[in-house]
C-alpha cells in the first residue's frame, strides 16, 4: 500500500509519495493559487494526486489515503478553520478531496503534522509525546501525546506561538492580542525587536542603518554584536518561558525546535534552556529541548505517519 502526503503553505503545496514501510517514493510541490480566497487550491492538490496515480498506475485501492497539513486550526472531522495566509474562512478539506478523489482523507494543523512526523521519524522517534515550536515567519506548535496528534475542542490546541508571555506588549501581533510569543520568536518578531533596540540605543552594531533579516541577526550575534546578542536572549527567555508553561503543563517527553530561525543552532538554544530550566516545574526541569532533524519534509513525514 501506498499513501500521499500534502503540506499546504501560503506559497507552494509540498507532495510527498510514501510506502508503507515509511520510504518516501517520490515528493514535489505546486503553486498554492491564492487568487479567489485560495478556491482551486484543493482542486490543484486533487488534480496533481490524480495524475501521480496516473503515472504509477495506481486504480485507487493502491492507495490507503490522503493526509493533510494545513496552516490553520483543524478540528477532528476535517474542517478547516480560518486559514489568513490562504485567504479560507471555513473550509471542509476532508470532504473536498475525497470527493475529488475518492481517496479517504485526514487532516491537522501543519504544525500538529510536523510534530507527528518528528515524533515517528525524527528527534523524537522511539518516544510517545512530544511538542514541536516551528520558528519561522510566526511561531508554530504541535503536540503530539501517546503518539496521537492533540487536536483541541475548536481546532487550536498547539498554538504556542500565541501563548502571552508579555503582558505590558503595546503591539498588536497578527492574532489581535498583545504580547504574544510569536511577536519575540519569529524571524518577524526578531526584526521587530532589533529595530526597537537600536532606536532605544547608541551602540554600534553592524545591523544599523540598513535593513537586515532574522539570519542575519543570527550571524551578527555570533560575532558578537551587542544588540543582536540582545534580540537572541531575548527571544530565547521568551521562548523558554513559553516551553516551561507547557512543560508544566503537558510534561512531554521531549521539546523540538524547528523551522528557519531554529538555524540559530546553540546561540539561540542555549539560551532557551537557560530560560527554561529556571521558569519551569521542578518535575520537569530536565525536559530535553533539542532542534528538529527533518526539516521542510517533517510534514509529509508526519502525514504519512497519520496514514498509516
Amino acid at each position: 500500500m501506498v499513501g500521499y502526503g500534502v503540506d499546504i503553505g501560503g506559497t507552494f503545496c509540498k507532495l510527498g509519495l510514501f510506502r508503507e514501510d515509511g520510504t518516501l517514493v517520490e515528493n514535489w510541490q505546486i503553486p498554492s493559487r491564492r487568487e479567489d480566497l485560495g478556491a482551486e487550491i484543493i482542486s490543484d492538490v486533487a488534480a496533481s494526486i490524480c495524475e501521480n496515480m496516473r503515472k504509477h498506475g495506481f486504480t485507487g485501492k493502491e492507495v490507503a489515503g490522503i493526509a493533510v497539513g494545513v496552516p490553520g486550526p483543524v478540528t477532528k472531522d476535517g474542517v478547516v478553520g480560518r486559514v489568513t495566509n490562504i485567504g479560507w474562512e471555513r473550509k471542509d478539506v476532508a470532504g473536498e478531496l475525497k470527493e475529488l478523489t475518492g481517496i479517504p482523507v485526514k487532516v491537522a494543523n501543519d504544525a500538529n503534522v510536523a510534530a507527528l512526523g518528528e515524533l515517528k521519524y525524527g528527534r523524537g522517534k522511539g518516544k510517545d509525546s512530544l511538542v514541536l515550536l516551528t520558528l519561522g515567519t510566526g511561531v508554530g506548535g504541535g503536540i503530539v501525546l501517546d503518539g496521537r496528534i492533540v487536536y483541541g475542542a475548536n481546532g487550536g490546541a498547539g498554538e504556542i506561538g500565541h501563548c502571552k508571555v508579555n503582558p505590558k506588549e503595546q503591539a498588536v501581533c497578527g492574532c489581535g492580542k498583545r504580547g504574544c510569543l510569536e511577536q519575540y520568536a519569529s524571524a518577524t518578531g526578531m526584526v521587530r525587536m532589533a529595530h526597537a533596540f537600536l532606536e532605544e540605543s547608541e551602540e554600534e552594531s553592524s545591523l544599523r542603518n540598513q535593513s537586515f533579516s532574522a539570519k542575519e541577526i543570527v550571524e551578527a550575534a555570533k560575532h558578537g554584536d551587542a544588540v543582536a546578542n540582545r534580540v537572541v536572549q531575548k527571544a530565547g527567555d521568551y521562548l523558554g518561558l513559553a516551553l516551561a508553561n507547557v512543560g508544566a503543563t503537558l510534561d512531554p517527553e521531549i521539546l523540538v525546535i524547528g523551522g528557519g530561525v531554529s538555524a540559530a543552532g546553540d546561540i539561540l538554544l542555549d539560551a532557551v534552556r537557560e530560560s527554561y530550566k529556571t521558569q519551569t516545574f521542578h518535575a520537569c526541569e530536565k525536559t530535553p529541548i533539542e532542534l528538529a532533524v527533518l526539516g521542510n519534509q517533517a510534514g509529509i513525514y508526519g502525514c504519512m505517519a497519520m496514514i498509516f
